[in-house]
C-alpha cells in the first residue's frame, strides 16, 4: 500500500450550495465532524476544530488553514501540522470537497492527501493512514446524514 492519498465519492441528494455549506461552515461541521469548530471559511482563513469535550485533558485540538473556498464547487484546507507552523504540503495533510452537480444533488469526491510528504517514518506514516481511513469513513456518512437533515429542515 502506498499511503499517498484517501480518495472517496459519495453521491449526496442536497445542491452543491447546500453541500458546500454543510463542509465549509464551522456551525454545520460541528454537526457531523468535529465536536466544536471555529475557522474563517475563506482563502488564507485560519482556525481550529476539536474532538471531545474542548475543556476536557483528552481534546484533541487542530489547526486548519482553507487553501480554496469556490462556492459551490470546491472547498480544501490543510491541517495536521505542528502548532506554530505555518501550513505547507511538506508538513501538512490537503484536504479537499470537489463538487459536482449530478441530477438533483451532488457527486462529492473528497480526498486527502500528504502523507507520505510528511516524513515520518514508515510506522507512523501507515498508522496515520489507515486512522484517517478509519474516520473519514466514519465522518463522511454523517455529512451524507447531516446535508440530508439541512435539505429537509424548514
Amino acid at each position: 500500500m502506498e499511503y499517498g492519498s484517501i480518495e472517496r465519492e459519495i453521491r449526496i441528494e442536497a445542491t452543491p450550495e447546500v453541500v458546500y455549506e454543510v463542509v465549509s461552515r464551522p456551525e454545520h461541521l460541528r454537526e457531523w465532524w468535529p465536536d466544536e469548530a471555529d475557522l474563517e471559511p475563506v482563502p488564507g482563513g485560519t482556525g481550529v476544530i476539536t474532538f471531545g469535550d474542548p475543556s476536557a485533558p483528552d481534546a484533541k485540538t487542530e489547526s486548519l488553514t482553507v487553501v480554496e473556498a469556490d462556492p459551490p464547487r470546491r472547498f480544501s484546507f490543510r491541517w495536521v501540522y505542528d502548532d506554530g507552523e505555518t501550513a505547507a504540503p511538506a508538513d501538512s495533510l490537503l484536504v479537499t470537497f470537489d463538487l459536482i452537480p449530478s441530477g438533483t444533488g451532488t457527486l462529492l469526491r473528497f480526498s486527502e492527501s500528504g502523507f507520505r510528504e510528511r516524513g515520518w517514518e514508515a510506522a507512523v506514516l501507515e498508522e496515520a493512514y489507515r486512522d484517517h481511513v478509519k474516520r473519514w469513513d466514519h465522518f463522511l456518512p454523517r455529512l451524507v446524514a447531516h446535508a440530508a437533515r439541512v435539505v429537509s429542515a424548514p
